[in-house]
């Protein structure tokens, strides 16, 4: 996973003067190699008041900035798709886009981390900005013409471009921190990137509050794609990946001299060496199945536009909740890693039979030839039936950011190796998206909701089932560095600290002796 040398980011040695400093770390020689390092200032850290802001070329400040990014681009698309059906009246079209969408997404992502690899992870993270933008452009043209053409060459566009993205931002998020602080990075990254939905959804809230009807106006669309135009400009800035460096002097694991060649077959080593992640599979296709029935199914179904705003905004505050909850809860030092990697599997079977058994409850009340009647009245949340329906959406929120997150710490679990890690994120986002083609083409053909609904319960507990054997027999309370450096090009002195000492960082930041991190 390495950005081109043509990317100019930053200049590949320091003056004499700059090496001096104590904010400027020194390169470290390798053989007759200088380890790359950018100029003074992305070493320093910017005091503003009483805060200290982490320098520019540090693993917090990089991660901070891809959930921005992600903030603007992905995290508005999902405060779009969270209002049903795209904020329109009908859900059939934007059914038909979804798998437009996730049919290029899972045919591109599976892919994506050789592609990440090759290119690198600003370039795969820029292009990857830019399908969002398009497609809330063709949503707008769409409610005015009716122009599907539009519409789905946006969204499959937008699936090329999410592959992508989702690439980069896996790859960084899971072979950036030191070993023992995924967790807490991971949360971090998905709560600022939930706040885009939670902020995004203020938006149609904001515009359509007095209203009852069951679509939005321009100004609503016109807001988003200003918003994801800024996040498709911010993606141009991130750091190149080979001058990142951890407080303590490491480095991020990854290829130095990446080839199409090398990717591609890359890729395919992967799989061969670590065959025991077909077992995560499963649990990969289930993770965004669901959200066809959230949307479409639940929020869409039962409620009016208004209502379906604020459902939107408290679906994504739950998932920041639960964001929290699991990222930092998954790394503390209570118990080894491998423990703590079972309790996580054994807290989402339970969550998964007490949450969806609520919403077994919620979905006996209802059936799609109810809601298609002419003369239904769909929920608003002034009515005396609406509390209960709200808490079971905001539990469907926290339960979607538990199991996303979990999957992330599961496979940072298994390998530090950004290239490898890159690899796992494309499996992830493409199986992943395989699945999403699959759930709005049953909803496209009128599937009863309470099948659709079994599905996705049985789906999401079997899958948990499958995962078991690799979370018990694989996940380890820590990997050898130099296990991580054979799927690589660099050696321990390219990656390793300078010293045993840990850095400003504390839990940030790792220590490196007789060949294992700490």
């Amino acid at each position: 996973m390495s950005d081109n040398t043509n990317e100019k980011m930053a200049t590949t040695s320091a003056d004499s003067a700059g090496s001096a400093r104590t904010d400027t770390p020194p390169p470290g020689i390798v053989g007759e190699e200088v380890k790359p390092l950018g100029k003074p200032w992305m070493y320093k850290r910017l005091k503003l008041g009483p805060v200290t802001l982490p320098a520019y070329a540090s693993p917090e400040f990089q991660i901070v900035f891809v959930a921005f990014v992600c903030f603007l681009c992905p995290g508005m698309f999902n405060a779009v798709n969270g209002l049903g059906a795209a904020g329109l009246v009908s859900a059939h079209d934007i059914n038909n886009a979804n798998t437009a969408l996730y049919s290029t997404f899972a045919s591109v992502g599976f892919f994506a981390g050789s592609i990440a690899n090759r290119i690198g992870l600003r370039l795969t993270l820029g292009f990857g900005g830019f399908g969002y933008t398009l497609y809330i452009a063709s949503i707008l043209s769409y409610n005015h013409n009716q122009n599907t053409g539009f519409l789905y060459f946006a969204a499959a566009l937008l699936g090329i471009c999410a592959g992508l993205l989702w690439t980069a931002q896996g790859a960084i998020m899971m072979s950036y921190p030191p070993e023992q602080s995924k967790g807490r990075y991971i949360a971090v990254f998905w709560m600022i990137f939930n706040l885009g939905a939670v902020i995004g959804g203020l938006v149609p809230l904001g515009e359509n509050i007095h209203s009852k009807s069951n679509s939005v106006n321009d100004g609503t669309y016109i807001a988003f794609i200003v918003l994801m135009a800024a996040g498709f400009i911010l993606a141009g800035f991130l750091c190149n990946p080979l001058l990142v460096q951890r407080s303590d002097g490491s480095r991020i694991i990854l290829m130095k001299h990446p080839t199409w060649k090398s990717e591609i077959f890359g890729l395919f080593e992967t799989l061969r060496s670590d065959w025991y992640i077909l077992f995560l599979f499963p649990m990969f296709f289930a993770s965004n199945w669901f959200y066809t029935y959230h949307f479409q199914d639940v929020n869409l179904a039962k409620f009016n536009i208004r209502t379906r705003a604020l459902n939107s905004v408290l679906y994504y505050i739950s998932q920041i909740i639960g964001a929290w909850v699991f990222g930092f809860g998954l790394d503390t030092t209570y118990f080894r890693r491998s423990t703590r990697a079972k309790m996580a599997v054994g807290s989402l079977f339970v969550l998964t039979f007490v949450i969806w058994g609520g919403g077994y409850a919620f979905q006996k009340q209802y059936n799609r030839a109810e809601v298609s009647a002419d003369g239904y009245v769909k929920l608003d949340w002034t009515d005396s039936g609406y509390i209960g329906p709200m808490f079971l959406f905001m539990f469907y929120g926290f339960y979607d950011s538990v199991w996303q997150t979990t999957s992330y710490w599961l496979m940072g679990s298994l390998t530090n190796n950004g290239r490898k890690l890159a690899n796992f994120t494309g499996f992830y986002k493409g199986i992943q998206s395989a699945g999403a083609v699959i759930s709005p083409v049953l909803d496209s053909n009128y599937v009863a909701y309470m099948t659709q609904f079994a599905v996705n319960w049985g789906m999401l507990a079997g899958s948990l089932v499958v995962a078991a054997p690799v979370i018990w027999l694989k996940v380890q309370d820590t990997v050898n560095i130099e296990e991580d450096l054979k799927f690589t090009d660099e050696t321990l002195a390219d990656v390793a600290p300078p010293s045993a000492i840990v850095g400003a960082e504390g839990m940030m930041s790792e220590k490196v002796a007789s060949g294992v991190v700490h």
